[in-house]
């Protein structure tokens, strides 16, 4: 069904809310200080799978004989509740992590979440290969693109990006990596220089579930990272692709039959939230491409305002990523793509 702003959403009965009794409650200084298990949201999208929402970027869990399947970790904070969150939803163990990119709110979990499971690989040491190297010491395993790895163990002068303990233990490289588990095929599929140059989009094909990570983010403009390999481009490519994989719910639209997608925050969406996304996209990259054509500057081009209409769906004006921050992104790939090579 669609709410008054003309968004899917799934149906009330579907939706749980996990802040009752997922994790022991805390002293009452404690609880006023630190987040708590009543952040989280589960939303059951299909009978085996499942969204998490509020512990940074969204999770997704797909449950099966193996145990769990997880896309993504949240951040460190929230870990112990999210893992209280999977917990109720299964007995199983989690047997499996994906990472999407690399920021701290959607790999912060992964410490927390990889040790409490078990790997899904028997032992190899007779193959006479160090059997840790493939079973992440008995963890489940975290797969990400090696560029995640690559920027999750980048050297700062303040030390490395992130701590050892939450980067992936296992890498793809290429444009794909497919594998079977709980009777689901799986895609992880890279989507080079979108968000950033590490992105993955999965793609559970029986389950019929999409997650984008960060491409698709219902609540801002996408955050684009000039400076790890991001590009408007890039992410209107990765949210074509998107489209491509998504069917929609035709031509019975009140039927619950599509294909859904879980974004790296916001609300469940489908094949039309991904479209009218990709729209608003493809008309600022106009806007400013027409703006730079008249020979503007950066911040002649933002005094234009080219996000005029879609400021206070998508837009903010402090925080973290603002509006500006965006624009100045768009016009900064741009430029780079002009440029003689």
């Amino acid at each position: 069904m669609r709410d008054i702003r003309g968004r899917w959403t799934i149906a009330p009965a579907f939706a749980l809310i996990a802040g009752l009794a997922l994790a022991p409650r805390a002293a009452p200084l404690a609880s006023a200080q630190q987040p708590t298990a009543a952040d989280l949201e589960v939303v059951q999208v299909r009978p085996n799978f499942y969204m998490i929402a509020g512990a940074g970027g969204n999770i997704a869990v797909q449950l099966g004989p193996i145990g769990a399947i997880v896309v993504d970790t949240g951040s460190e904070a929230m870990s112990p509740n999210v893992l209280a969150a999977v917990r109720r939803l299964t007995n199983g163990s989690i047997r499996y992590i994906v990472n999407t990119g690399a920021d701290g709110d959607h790999t912060g979990g992964n410490e927390r979440l990889s040790r409490s499971g078990r790997t899904i690989l028997g032992s190899v040491g007779s193959a006479g290969v160090s059997e840790d190297a493939y079973t992440n010491g008995g963890a489940a395993s975290v797969l990400a693109h090696e560029n995640v790895l690559a920027r999750m163990s980048a050297a700062t002068p303040q030390g490395r990006s992130m701590a050892a303990a939450l980067w992936p233990s296992k890498t793809y490289s290429g444009k794909s990596y497919s594998m079977t588990l709980n009777g689901d095929a799986i895609q992880v599929l890279h989507m080079p220089a979108a968000h950033a140059d590490g992105d993955s989009v999965v793609f559970f094909h029986r389950a019929d579930v999409i997650v984008t990570g960060d491409i698709l983010d219902t609540t801002r403009f996408p955050v684009i990272e000039t400076g790890k390999g991001g590009s408007i481009q890039g992410e209107l490519d990765a949210l074509n692709r998107i489209v491509d994989l998504t069917v929609p719910p035709f031509p019975l639209a009140f039927q619950e039959d599509r294909t859904y997608v879980v974004p790296g925050h916001g609300f469940l969406c489908d094949f039309y939230d991904v479209v009218e996304y990709r729209s608003v996209l493809l008309m600022m990259r106009d806007r400013i491409a027409d703006l730079m054509g008249k020979g503007m500057t950066q911040q002649q081009v933002k005094a234009a305002d080219p996000a005029k209409g879609f400021r206070q769906r998508y837009g903010a004006e402090t925080g973290p990523w603002t509006t500006d921050m965006f624009v100045e992104a768009v016009y900064a790939s741009l430029a780079a793509a002009r440029s003689p090579k």
